[in-house]
């Protein structure tokens, strides 16, 4: 079941090398711009640069070997 009125929004790092999504309900009469610049400002970027990481993992090693004929 979904939350009613939650948006999804981007944000870039600081250093703006990565970007992340960020889904929040906001209230009527917040400062968007001011909430997205402080929440990109406490988001850990490490953690999440690791995350992505693992995630994408490439395999190294043993690979299928062919039959000779």
């Amino acid at each position: 079941m979904a939350i009613p009125n939650v948006k999804r929004y981007r944000i870039t790092s600081p250093d703006g090398t990565m970007s992340a999504s960020l889904m929040a309900v906001l209230p009527k009469d917040i400062d968007v711009t001011k909430y997205l610049s402080e929440a990109s400002q406490r988001f850990d970027w490490k953690a999440f640069q690791e995350a992505q990481q693992k995630q994408f993992k490439i395999r190294v090693g043993q690979q299928k070997q062919k039959k000779a004929k």
